[in-house]
């Protein structure tokens, strides 16, 4: 039996063999007529993510044609790169020498002109050095005024005198350093919260003893340091407080109302201090006073029995009547407990729309604006020293000082209008 396989692909020569004896001539010559094969196309990758390449398609008995045309080669489509790519490529180039120095040199003038243009270096938080101390300083000069740079270094003065034991007090314990310091404390008190107004300083004396009276009211006795600021700030002179028993009772208040030159309110001790040409102080409506109802304000109580104007007849000074507008509203006095007082030994245990609701907050007095008045001095060296053990001439001379001030009070609480603006 011929096998026809046998003979294909074996003659010529060896090797890649011609077209009419090699293999796939042979294969063309048992498939049939040669057909145009369509070239593949090979499609440029696109940037996608990778999918999983299509078969391979087989073609079986293409129609014959009598010219096959060859397909053109696709083109790649001509991508165009947006301004936002070409943007974010960079642009690499060389750096040389001189191209550093020009930006070292531009950093450096950017930062100076930021340094000037701050004035100072700033804080880690943001804040610069210089306008806090701005802010300090004008915190100071609104606060102690516009000489506050004297006011500190007086007060310095004042404490390295007190560590070297440089300082003096009197019989009665007053001392002159400590009240300077008290004062330049109350200054910002009575300015600045206060408001005070003070009328009529002329007519306390500049020199020689004289005796303050004025009315008492507030709950808290903080009218008698502001008269005692106001003489000191506005006349010059220290004012000696003649105070109750219960003040030097306390274990702190006792001690610092002796330094500041308060004194027992005694008939001794007063004339001891106008003959020596003092200014004593009394509030003669005393505890009943500062502890009188908010409905009963500016309505003055009894003024005792006339022991001032007896010590101010012996000693032959002036009675000076003092009107005080603004304490009455600090702490207003709503309510007592009496019994509470009594168990703590205390004249009173005020209540007021703050205290003891809010606690020590409730301390804190209200910024009424205060008015001081000083009258026109009484005179009593017109009477003998002898008058003062008349009963009737001390209760008229009484009468006249507390009427005098009542009509003041009246007049200020009109010219003061609203407590608070």
């Amino acid at each position: 039996m011929t096998d026809e396989r046998k003979s294909i692909g074996s003659g010529g020569k060896a090797g890649r063999g011609n077209r009419e004896t090699s293999p796939s001539a042979a294969a063309r010559s048992l498939a049939g007529p040669a057909t145009a094969r369509k070239p593949v196309v090979k499609a440029k990758p696109a940037a996608e993510p990778e999918q999983t390449p299509p078969k391979k398609a087989t073609v079986k008995n293409a129609a014959p044609s009598s010219k096959a045309t060859p397909p053109k080669k696709a083109a790649a489509p001509k991508v165009t790169p947006t301004s936002s790519e070409s943007e974010d490529k960079p642009h690499l180039r060389a750096v040389t020498d001189e191209d550093a120095a020009a930006a070292a040199a531009a950093a450096a003038e950017d930062a100076a002109s930021r340094t000037r243009t701050a004035g100072a270096a700033p804080l880690s938080a943001g804040i610069p050095i210089d306008e806090i101390l701005v802010a300090v300083v004008q915190a100071a000069q609104r606060i102690l005024g516009t000489d506050w740079e004297s006011r500190i270094a007086t007060l310095l003065a004042t404490i390295r005198k007190r560590m070297s034991g440089d300082y003096e007090v009197d019989e009665f314990g007053f001392d002159p350093q400590i009240t300077e310091v008290l004062i330049a404390a109350v200054e910002p008190i009575a300015e600045k919260w206060f408001r005070l107004e003070v009328r009529g300083i002329e007519n306390i004396p500049a020199e020689g003893g004289a005796l303050l009276v004025a009315n008492h009211s507030g709950t808290v006795p903080i009218d008698g340091m502001i008269t005692g600021y106001a003489v000191k700030k506005y006349a010059g002179r220290n004012l000696r407080p003649l105070g109750a028993d219960l003040v030097f009772s306390l274990p702190f208040v006792g001690q610092v109302a002796r330094k500041v030159g308060a004194t027992l309110a005694c008939t001794e001790d007063a004339e001891r201090l106008l003959t020596t040409g003092e200014l004593a102080g009394v509030w003669p409506e005393g505890f009943k006073g500062i502890g009188k109802p908010f409905a009963e304000r500016y309505k003055l109580q009894r003024f005792g029995r006339g022991g001032f104007v007896s010590s101010a007849m012996r000693a032959q000074v002036p009675i000076v009547p003092v009107s005080i507008v603004g304490a009455e509203e600090i702490y207003p006095l709503v309510g007592n407990v009496p019994s509470l007082a009594r168990l703590l030994g205390l004249p009173y245990l005020p209540i007021t729309p703050f205290f003891p609701l809010l606690g020590p907050l409730g301390m804190i007095p209200l910024p009424s604006k205060w008015i001081i008045e000083f009258g026109e001095p009484i005179r009593t060296d017109a009477y003998d020293p002898e008058s003062a053990d008349d009963p009737m001439l001390l209760f008229n001379v009484t009468d006249q000082v507390r009427e005098t001030i009542q009509q003041t009070l009246y007049g200020l609480l009109v010219d003061r209008g609203n407590a608070f603006f």
